[in-house]
């Protein structure tokens, strides 16, 4: 696309995925600063470098390269900080010096559990923005109150929530509130399905998306 659309798409995925590569570099055993400064550095090597060309759908989830590529540069940023003798650089925490150090640590930092929260973070971002975006649109309609007592019903099963119990709240007949809650669930889907298909290529990859976004929450 033209100059402000590349800019803006490019915006978008670095919010989406600032806070789940942060987290991993943390695992990874980088502090807080070292990560974000890796985060950073690491999203704007992706884009000078344009490594975002190529990226290839026919390889998996976008989000799979992501990491693997995030993967490489933190390792060889290890590489880059271990040649150095003094300053400068980034700075690792060594497993070794850990309190706790050895099988236990290994097994919380195990490459596959590191993935898996990884898509967590990916998930929990995510919903975050298509829960922001949703009360924006209720606020502006000047229904931010309705939001804010029904966006429980939105996640866990709608058998929990007590019409009931909730009416008097907002001056509403249960009936009334049951039927709002059922228009919210409805446009949160519909949100949320939007908001996944801007991260897939194909349309047919939604459907399983959105399922893997929910298991990885559930987790």
């Amino acid at each position: 696309g033209d100059e402000a659309r590349r800019g803006a798409a490019l915006e978008k995925l670095c919010r989406l995925y600032w806070r789940p590569l942060r987290a991993f570099a943390e695992r990874r055993g980088a502090s807080r600063p070292d990560a974000e400064d890796l985060t950073q550095g690491f999203l704007a090597d992706l884009v000078g470098r344009g490594a975002l060309t190529r990226a290839d759908p026919s390889r998996g989830r976008f989000r799979s390269f992501l990491l693997a590529a995030f993967k490489h540069y933190i390792a060889h940023q290890r590489a880059r900080a271990g040649r150095q003798k003094r300053g400068g650089g980034y700075e690792f925490v060594q497993l070794e010096a850990l309190p706790g150090a050895g099988a236990a640590v290994v097994a919380a930092s195990d490459v596959a559990g590191d993935d898996r929260r990884f898509d967590r973070e990916w998930a929990l971002q995510l919903l975050d923005g298509v829960l922001g975006a949703l009360r924006d649109e209720y606020a502006t309609a000047g229904r931010a109150a309705l939001f804010d007592v029904l966006k429980a019903a939105l996640w866990g099963g709608r058998g929990g929530v007590d019409y009931a119990a909730l009416a008097p709240k907002l001056g509403m007949t249960a009936g009334a509130v049951q039927v709002a809650a059922h228009r919210l669930r409805r446009r949160f889907s519909e949100q949320l399905r939007a908001e996944v298909a801007r991260t897939v290529l194909d349309p047919r990859e939604v459907d399983d998306e959105v399922r893997h976004l929910i298991a990885a929450v559930a987790e």
